[in-house]
């Protein structure tokens, strides 16, 4: 990278950053500087999403929540000024650059060189920035376990359930029962020696067995011993903040990649008598990473499963494979079925609901139907196929109750529906700021319409229209039966340009 874009990013990143709370509240570190070249795009590895939230915010949120801190420094590099604009400025959260692609130990160095003036940070946790499935839960539970331990270090580690030939995760590698003499390891039994990497496994010749010191006590494996070790690292560290600030310029890049690598901190703190743990995590889920497209699609598989799960007995969800409702609206929907004893939601294949989105009891929304931004829909209202309804961060949407959205119509912007209207087939409505759309109760609206920035009053029929900034009134005809209208449209425009072929 250029030092005019270094420049350019740095002072990008200093207006997005804010202080952290010096108070003894951990740290989330936040590992997001990598572009993933193999995941074969021009985006940002970080910002590729998952159940609609770019993987790095997911990070950042599970990290906030778990741990019950604001307190982060989020490193970036590669398309660093696009991955720290979509995760944001927030209370109590630093971007860091790294300016080049020097290792996972170079990024945390990045991390704590950041923190040098604050007095009172006692715990770090460290998170790869692409996973995506992380969970608070799986945070709190990490935190627990290391409050509770001895340990300078505690690796949260997942448990690998194919063909371990095909595992290429680093193994953990822990203290056995006894040394090579057949002495017990006492109370060293359980700790980690190190993280041993798959390949570096694969070169230990076969009739010879990995030997390593720990403690003055000498252990051994067999290579297939450690190939058939199925604890392996997912990057995520609670680690001490002492321990990694004294020792972090410890590291060395004597490796072919001429990298920082953070896993070698473990022999470093063993070496100075720091114990390092490990926690295996109980959903295995939750600390997959990606660098492929496929296992992307993976991810998402699984967090549509998640989802289904919740709702599968709540509400009704016709192709559980086939839709999307974004994590604020499940929370809404769960807090709605706390509140009645039934709900009678209906969704049908290829739903699409955004954040924002609220639905109420009775509410049905049938095939391939798109609705997002501010959206609010109200008791017994039908939302037919096709239909697009949508609006800016800003702007809302609010359908009343009972109400029919008929197939393929389009309804965007500043817009409100009344109660028991009718909106049929080939209807387009648009609200901007500035001139906000109102339809009243018991409307019908038919044909080939278009309404823009208007006001429709109650009990209003409208049938083959264009109606624009306009106001219509409800007018009551001397038999007592309502005006319709019908073919109103403004005067064409152009005329002089066209004539006859």
């Amino acid at each position: 990278m250029s030092d005019d874009l270094n420049n350019t990013w740095l002072h990008q990143l200093r207006q997005l950053s804010d202080n952290l709370e010096d108070n003894k509240k951990p740290v989330a570190i936040i590992l997001a500087a990598g572009h993933g070249k193999r995941i074969k795009s021009e985006r940002s590895k970080m910002l590729h999403e998952i159940w609609g939230v770019p993987t790095v915010v997911r990070v950042a949120e599970s990290a906030a929540k778990g741990l019950d801190s604001k307190n982060q420094v989020i490193v970036v590099g590669i398309k660093a000024d696009q991955v720290a604009e979509i995760a944001g400025k927030e209370k109590n959260r630093i971007f860091v650059l790294q300016k080049e692609q020097k290792g996972t130990g170079d990024a945390a160095r990045e991390a704590l060189n950041a923190l040098k003036s604050y007095k009172h940070i006692e715990d770090i946790y460290i998170f790869p920035g692409d996973m995506g499935l992380i969970t608070p839960e799986v945070v709190t539970s990490l935190k627990k376990r290391f409050d509770e331990s001895k340990c300078g270090m505690k690796i949260l580690t997942g448990n690998y359930r194919g063909d371990p030939v095909n595992n290429s995760y680093g193994r953990i590698i822990r203290v056995p029962g006894t040394d090579i003499d057949g002495n017990p390891s006492g109370e060293d039994k359980g700790r980690v020696i190190e993280i041993k990497e798959h390949k570096d496994i694969l070169a230990i010749p076969d009739d010879v067995k990995y030997k390593v010191v720990y403690n003055s006590k000498t252990y051994a494996f067999t290579k297939q011993e450690l190939i058939h070790t199925n604890e392996y690292n997912t990057g995520v560290y609670a680690v001490k903040y002492q321990h990694l600030k004294m020792h972090i310029h410890d590291l060395k890049a004597d490796n072919v990649q001429g990298e920082l690598y953070l896993t070698d901190i473990i022999a470093i703190f063993n070496k100075n008598h720091i114990p390092v743990g490990a926690v295996p995590v109980e959903d295995d889920h939750a600390v997959i990473g990606f660098n492929v497209k496929s296992v992307l699609k993976e991810m998402e598989t699984i967090a549509r499963n998640k989802v289904w799960m919740k709702l599968q007995d709540i509400i009704f969800i016709e192709d559980k494979d086939d839709f999307f409702i974004a994590d604020e609206v499940v929370d809404q929907i769960l807090e709605l079925d706390k509140q009645h004893p039934s709900l009678d939601i209906e969704l049908q294949k290829g739903v699409h609901l955004s954040k924002g989105v609220r639905l109420d009891r009775g509410v049905s929304i049938w095939t391939n139907t798109n609705i997002r931004g501010n959206v609010e829909i109200g008791e017994g209202t039908i939302i037919q196929d096709n239909v697009s309804i949508k609006t800016y961060p800003h702007q809302k949407i609010r359908i009343g109750k009972d109400c029919i959205i008929m197939r393929g119509d389009i309804i965007k912007g500043n817009l409100r529906i009344g109660d028991n209207t009718r909106i049929e087939s080939s209807v387009n409505m648009t609200g901007s700021d500035e001139y906000p759309t109102t339809i009243g109760n018991n409307v019908t609206i038919k044909g080939t319409t278009y309404i823009f920035g208007s006001v429709i009053e109650d009990d209003l029929f409208i049938e083959h229209s264009v109606l624009k900034c306009k106001k219509v009134e409800r007018t009551v005809k001397k038999d007592g039966s309502i005006q319709p209208v019908r073919w109103v449209m403004p005067q064409p425009q152009g005329l002089d340009i066209i004539s006859e072929l």
